[in-house]
């Protein structure tokens, strides 16, 4: 075998389907996104209707991040085993079934468990298992890859807030609650089927043509457990605004319409700060980049406290997004640089868990400490210091890798 052929990628890694893979995959996360946002939407339209106060109108929101969190690992451990097509089918169905439920639903609990069991399991695809999928198909790109994948679920949430008020205003919640759930099961069931092709097997092996999987003085268990502690703190502080942005902007008198062009901005920047975070990563690693986006999303979170007007929140929103889109993305990229292909699906997946329920956590927290208090400073200042906690954990992570890379030379 010449010196040619060794460096050649193998079939399939970095490919041209790799890429039409990749877009495919970014539009399905597009499409299914919406599990995660549209709750945040309706909120304020499902507390008057139901009659509820703040703290239980979030419930349905934390139980869509618990079944989210739970299918991010059920799912992920599926398609270790299976392939990405199946499990993902399964959850597209299940998608557009929570949404038509929903809409039908006469009482606070039934919405709540048709968001929890149907919509939060059934989005669960488009997320922690579609990263891990798709960072087979790419090795010199692969940090590019990750972030564009995971970029679909921010495109999720700059389009779908922007399009769900006006539908709202016209028929209702219910009836955009309906309309969704169609629009899923159309759109979704021929997408998943156009990624049937497995994985490639050289890239699961570890190849001459995939990474080599890095040194770091911590086993694999305690390393999953600092991913798991920075996951929950980085996204119970990135919760608070990103969950509760519309009903603050209704407090402050600004109306339904502003808070959510504010949530679309906010995942518009992040969407940009996804994909340049995943061509920091290919340069400088996870760690660092995860890093960077954490201490600028702490800074950002301060900045929501003393300014409260329209035109500086909107200004906010948008620093914020382009802060802390790319941080949960390079928790899969951490796990691809220090642990090994075959277990992505799972460890990817118990990470991005972790991180859903940092959402779930701290969008109910912020909810009850608004209720407690009678307002959200104290929410933002919560959030700042699950933040200081993320850092720690990652700087720790950050000390172990460069202390065995010391020690090796």
């Amino acid at each position: 075998m010449t010196r040619t052929d060794l460096s050649r990628p193998p079939p399939g890694i970095d490919s041209s389907y790799a890429w039409m893979r990749l877009a495919i995959s970014m539009l399905l996360a597009t499409i299914g996104g919406v599990g995660m946002w549209a709750v945040v939407v309706v909120l304020p339209a499902v507390q008057a209707e139901f009659g509820i106060d703040r703290a239980a109108a979030s419930m349905p929101y934390t139980a869509t991040m618990v079944g989210f969190a739970a299918g991010n690992v059920l799912v992920g451990r599926a398609i270790d085993r299976m392939g990405y097509w199946m499990p993902a089918l399964l959850s597209s169905v299940a998608l557009a079934a929570g949404f038509l439920l929903a809409a039908l639903s006469t009482s606070i609990l039934q919405f709540t468990l048709a968001q929890g069991l149907l919509i939060g399991v059934g989005t669960s695809a488009i997320f922690g298992p579609l990263i891990a999928d798709i960072s087979h198909w790419f090795n010199r790109r692969r940090g590019v890859a990750v972030t564009a994948a995971a970029a679909g679920n921010y495109l999720a949430g700059t389009i779908w807030p922007t399009i769900m008020p006006t539908l709202m205003k016209a028929e209702g919640w219910r009836f955009t609650y309906a309309a969704i759930g169609i629009v899923c099961l159309v759109t979704m069931v021929p997408l998943v089927l156009m990624l049937r092709r497995g994985a490639p097997e050289a890239a699961a092996a570890g190849s001459p043509g995939s990474r080599l999987v890095q040194p770091i003085s911590l086993s694999p268990a305690t390393l999953q457990v600092l991913l798991v502690v920075a996951g929950l703190g980085c996204c119970v502080a990135m919760s608070m605004p990103q969950v509760h942005i519309v009903a603050y902007c209704m407090d402050l008198g600004y109306g339904v319409a502003h808070g959510a062009d504010m949530l679309s901005i906010m995942m518009a920047a992040g969407v940009v700060s996804r994909l340049a975070s995943g061509f920091v990563a290919d340069r400088i690693g996870g760690v660092k980049t995860l890093l960077i986006g954490s201490v600028l999303q702490c800074l950002s979170l301060f900045f929501y406290i003393p300014f409260d007007g329209l035109a500086s929140l909107y200004v906010v929103s948008l620093v914020f997004g382009l802060s802390q889109g790319g941080i949960v993305p390079c928790y899969a990229i951490i796990v691809r640089e220090y642990m090994p292909a075959r277990e992505a699906g799972q460890r990817i997946g118990i990470v991005m868990m972790a991180t859903i329920f940092g959402m779930a956590i701290g969008g109910w927290m912020s909810g009850w400490i608004y209720d407690l208090t009678g307002s959200y400073a104290a929410a933002f200042l919560n959030g700042i210091a699950w933040n200081l906690l993320n850092i720690l954990a990652m700087v720790l992570v950050l000390w172990k890798a460069k202390h065995r890379t010391a020690a090796a030379v």
